[in-house]
């Protein structure tokens, strides 16, 4: 059975800080590039990050410099650091799975993230 599972969100105040980690099973980790979307209430998707089955990376004008993804394979697990929160980052935020060549995808079940004061 093909899962990913998000953990790590919560609320936190405008300037802190957050961890987001994403354990994938039942399929080939390593295979896949991962991504990070979020979905703010009243809003469509919006991806976020991007990182490949090598490691390059990629991030949305609005979280670059805040946010940094990194992967460990060893762990089937992708991560998302992030710092200098801030009110309008506050959305459910999900892991999807992307193989890099039959393009089959997968998402997790999203864990919420609240920057608030």
């Amino acid at each position: 059975e093909v899962q990913l599972v998000e953990s790590g969100g919560g609320m936190v105040q405008p300037g802190g800080s957050l961890r987001l980690s994403c354990v994938a099973s039942g399929f080939p980790f390593s295979a896949y590039d991962m991504n990070w979307v979020r979905q703010a209430p009243g809003k469509g998707p919006e991806w976020i990050s991007h990182i490949n089955t090598g490691g390059g990376t990629g991030y949305a004008d609005s979280v670059k410099g805040r946010f940094t993804i990194s992967r460990d394979n060893a762990k089937n697990t992708v991560y998302l650091q992030m710092n200098s929160l801030k009110p309008e980052d506050t959305a459910v935020y999900y892991c999807n799975a992307r193989h890099w060549i039959t393009q089959r995808n997968y998402w997790g079940q999203g864990t919420q993230v609240t920057v608030s004061s």
